[in-house]
């Protein structure tokens, strides 16, 4: 599973680790569409495939 990296602050979600209240193991695609990132609070249409 690909990495994704926020534009914003360099937050890298890794699916291998999961994030704040997501599973590890949950792909970046499979993310709900209202999550965002846990450290500036952007919206998944900020992040880039790392």
């Amino acid at each position: 599973m690909d990495k994704y990296v926020c534009t914003v602050c360099g937050y890298v979600y890794d699916p291998e680790v999961g994030s704040d209240d997501i599973e590890p193991g949950t792909s970046f695609e499979d993310l709900p569409e209202e999550w965002v990132c846990p450290l500036c609070g952007v919206g998944k249409d900020m992040f880039e495939k790392e």
